[in-house]
């Protein structure tokens, strides 16, 4: 209670003497030696207390809500996507079955030489979208014709594991994915031969993180989803499994080594 009567109890001055007063008037030797009140700073502390507490809900729904889309994509692998791959595969170890290891995410941002802004402007891009702070790339030769120097920047990459990587790939394949502008699948060709598979999106902006007014340039992202299947076949049937949209061939999903030899066929045709 003392504390409180103290605070709110007005702040008081002594008006100085005649020696030190610049004013030589009657009315002002009137007052030398008496105490004039001054009216304190007073802060709402309840708003100030609001926004703090609204600060902290906000930060408290976003944790709660990455930890549902990581829970629930471990639980989509866990009861739907193991028993598949086993019936499928026939694997003798558990430990066998696929599943994904990492997410590899660059961009490149060819101004970032010329311009600082762009690049420190698709670092905060990247960061929101993946929960994550990502690491420069620099060129590692000059190249006259493109204007570059050897040891400048000239993109961003970053690795994504455990929760956040799920977490990411949970929003990249229900939010992201489905917001590209004429989207009519991912293309089924883009395996490596080792069940790694390569996803290419022409506008970041297609994640709800990223807001219009904020982008200066439009910019795309290269993912690179590295699984521990075998062959292109586990990978795909994997991913599938998870939600991946791939292109429908021929009125049915086709797997990823059978897409391969399709295409070599195709190319063949053509060139005779």
């Amino acid at each position: 209670m003392a504390a409180m009567a103290c605070a709110s109890a007005p702040a008081t001055a002594l008006v100085p003497s005649s020696s030190s007063c610049c004013c030589g008037s009657s009315s002002s030797s009137s007052l030398i030696g008496t105490r004039v009140a001054i009216a304190p700073l007073r802060v709402n502390k309840v708003a100030c207390r609001s926004l703090v507490a609204v600060s902290a809900s906000a930060a408290a729904v976003e944790e709660q809500t990455e930890e549902k889309n990581v829970q629930r994509l471990l639980g989509i692998y866990q009861e739907k996507v193991v028993p598949a791959l086993q019936e499928e595969f026939k694997y003798g170890n558990s430990f066998e079955i696929p599943q994904v290891k990492k997410i590899i995410v660059n961009c490149g941002v060819g101004e970032a030489s010329q311009n600082a802004k762009a690049l420190e402007g698709t670092i905060r891009d990247i960061a929101a979208v993946t929960g994550q702070k990502s690491v420069v790339t620099r060129s590692r030769k000059a190249i006259a014709g493109f204007k570059l120097r050897e040891g400048v920047p000239v993109g961003v990459t970053l690795t994504l594991r455990g929760d956040v990587m799920y977490s990411f790939l949970d929003r990249l394949l229900n939010l992201a994915l489905p917001r590209t502008r004429d989207f009519q699948g991912v293309n089924p060709y883009s395996f490596d031969g080792r069940g790694n598979y390569t996803l290419g999106l022409q506008e970041i902006s297609v994640f709800p993180e990223i807001k219009f007014e904020n982008i200066d340039k439009v910019r795309g992202l290269d993912i690179c989803i590295v699984t521990s299947a075998k062959n292109d076949a586990e990978g795909h049937k994997l991913l599938s499994l998870l939600g991946m949209p791939f292109k429908e061939m021929g009125g049915g999903r086709m797997s990823a080594s059978a897409a391969k030899k399709a295409t070599r066929v195709t190319f063949r045709g053509r060139r005779k």
